[in-house]
């Protein structure tokens, strides 16, 4: 006698639908190039929109690069980098100019508020984050079908690291961009036969990503790309893939885009930069930890399952696939992409999440190499458990926000609550579909539980959070004073943050002199944080200087995570010159 299988419920029925009807999304984008590229800049909008215009500038690199490129639209020099009065020798002048702009732009059609709204001096990193997943699909098209190009664009799309810098006003997402583009030209050289190559197209694309990316970030694009070149001219034993790039002519030309403002800025500094672009930045991240980012080799390989997840998980299955194929002309290319730029990265002192960032492509196309193959680690695997990654990074990231906005929040909606557990639900629901919908189907159910995610976070939870804005609050208390931002002094308070939002003249001095200016100036004020409170009215004592409190501000400097608690004070006087009997404690700086 038969027994009949129970028929399936309603619930376990829309489950499995929900992996199709994604496939089927992906089927419907890879028809035509045009359709592709639309669904997927559509993805990258989801990705990346949530909380672009939103969330307040962070502290501090972000912050010192839109300043910097603040005071050249103040100042009208667009050669010398300079945050206030201190020279910013770091990094080439590239992202500035295209904040410049953007910020240009933004104020052609908001008018002068553009000039303090983060989001236009963000705008060249958020497109050139969506131009990373278009270039993704365009690489990937040497390697897969059209159909794997735009699977691998999303596992790109849906990369943690990359959503972060699409929000930040710095270099790394243009990095990427430019190196992407180099190896997509690359690849055609490499891979396509002799007769498809010829004609100035590829030259023009690689070359010239190589000069933009120099001026965006110095050396690294060419470090990325010139491992990689070297690597497969000693396994080809030849370097002859270089020839449809026209070397010669190439490097003339990405000179002809970079010496212009490589010798302005030798001139204008006398040299200074290259000291310590070279000799103290680059050099000192080589051997030593800069600003505490050191940490020991491995610390990448570590810390990729949380800056590419989602995808890392499919990465992870695919990994015996790439070791087995290693020596295929498609995994040459791309493990000599990968590989020898992670080892250098790994051996290298300093070490930051996103510095590995322009290798995330590779991982991605020999991820969806291995799916259209049928050589990802299946359920029957002894790896599937990481599948379980989806969830378990979701939980954690879920239970932080949740933490985060009970603590800290301020206005969140109560549905933040219902998304957090939506995200939660779909990650749990992919992990449990892998063994019957496949690995495809899993990771979109994945992608869709990391969007709810990253909507809810960026948008909903992070500008919420109140205390950790402090230079916002500051910004706003000097604003409705009314004072000019130079008769402003802030000790020791001093993030980036404050400059951009307050204004380039605010004083960061010591409370002594913070008392001098109230005392000089009429309209002017002083924000001092609390153990230097006594300092300030000892030397307003000692000077006869008349001010009135104005407010308190609590927070959380959240580089260090330290409580903070500042008192505002503003002048009550007629300016007037300062008295110079300092008494004996009071000579010199401040303890």
């Amino acid at each position: 006698m038969s027994i009949s299988k129970p028929a399936p419920t309603v619930g376990r029925t829309i489950a499995s639908a929900i992996p199709l009807s994604l496939s089927r999304l992906v089927d419907w984008a890879a028809v035509r190039h045009g359709r592709a590229s639309f669904f997927l800049v559509l993805v990258a909008l989801l990705a990346f929109l949530p909380g672009f215009f939103s969330v307040p500038p962070i502290d501090r690199d972000e912050s010192r690069f839109a300043q910097a490129t603040k005071q050249m639209l103040e100042s009208g020099n667009y050669v010398d980098i300079r945050f206030q009065d201190e020279a910013r020798h770091k990094k080439p002048i590239g992202i500035h100019w295209m904040q410049v702009a953007s910020v240009k732009m933004g104020e052609a059609i908001s008018g002068p508020d553009a000039r303090t709204s983060i989001y236009y001096y963000r705008l060249p990193s958020f497109l050139a984050a969506i131009g990373v997943v278009l270039l993704t699909y365009w690489t990937a098209l040497v390697f897969l079908t059209r159909r794997g190009a735009v699977l691998a664009a999303i596992l790109m799309a849906s990369c943690v690291v990359l959503g972060v810098e699409a929000r930040l006003a710095k270099t790394d997402a243009m990095l990427v961009f430019t190196t992407l583009a180099a190896f997509g030209a690359l690849a055609r050289a490499y891979m396509w036969p002799p007769e498809k190559l010829g004609g100035w197209g590829l030259p023009a694309i690689f070359w010239t990503a190589m000069g933009i990316g120099i001026l965006v970030k110095g050396p690294m694009a060419p470090l990325f790309v010139g491992l990689a070149v070297i690597a497969l001219a000693i396994a080809d034993r030849s370097g002859r893939f270089l020839k449809p790039l026209k070397p010669l002519i190439g490097l003339v030309w990405c000179l002809l885009l970079v010496l212009p403002w490589f010798v302005a800025i030798y001139y204008v500094t006398n040299g200074a930069f290259y000291q310590h672009a070279v000799g103290v930045d680059m050099l000192g991240k080589v051997t030593e930890g800069q600003e505490g980012h050191w940490a020991p080799p491995g610390t990448y390989l570590l810390a990729v399952w949380g800056t590419y997840w989602p995808g890392v998980v499919l990465a992870a299955l695919a990994a015996p696939f790439a070791w087995r194929a290693r020596r295929e002309k498609p995994l040459r290319f791309l493990l000599a992409w990968l590989v020898p730029a992670w080892v250098v990265f790994e051996i290298a002192a300093t070490k930051l999440p996103h510095y590995v960032l322009p290798l995330y492509p590779a991982l991605a196309i020999i991820t969806v190499l291995a799916m259209e193959r049928s050589a990802l680690a299946g359920p029957e695997s002894r790896l599937k458990g990481f599948v379980w990654l989806w969830p378990i990074m979701g939980i954690l990231l879920a239970l932080a926000l949740g933490g985060g906005s009970l603590f800290l929040g301020e206005g969140v909606s109560w549905f933040i609550w219902p998304l957090l557990v939506l995200a939660v639900i779909l990650l749990v629901l992919a992990a449990r579909l892998f063994p019957r919908s496949g690995a495809e189907g899993a990771f979109l159910t994945a992608v869709c539980g990391a969007l709810v995610l990253y909507f809810t976070a960026y948008q909903l939870i992070i500008p919420q959070l109140r205390p950790i804005w402090v230079s916002n609050r500051i910004a706003a208390i000097i604003q409705e004073s009314g004072c000019p931002v130079e008769n402003v002094a802030s000790f020791p308070y001093q993030e980036p943050s404050l400059v951009f939002l307050a204004g380039t003249g605010i004083q960061y001095i010591d409370p002594i002199k913070a008392a001098d200016l109230l005392k000089r100036e009429g309209c002017s004020m002083a924000f001092i944080r609390d153990d230097l409170d006594e300092v300030f009215h000892m030397r307003a004592k000692q000077i006869d200087l008349k001010f009135t409190p104005v407010t308190q501000v609590h927070g959380i400097v959240y580089n260090g995570g330290r409580e903070v608690s500042i008192r505002v004070y503003r002048s009550a006087e007629k300016a007037s010159p300062p008295q110079n009997n300092l008494p004996p404690v009071l000579q010199g700086d401040t303890p």
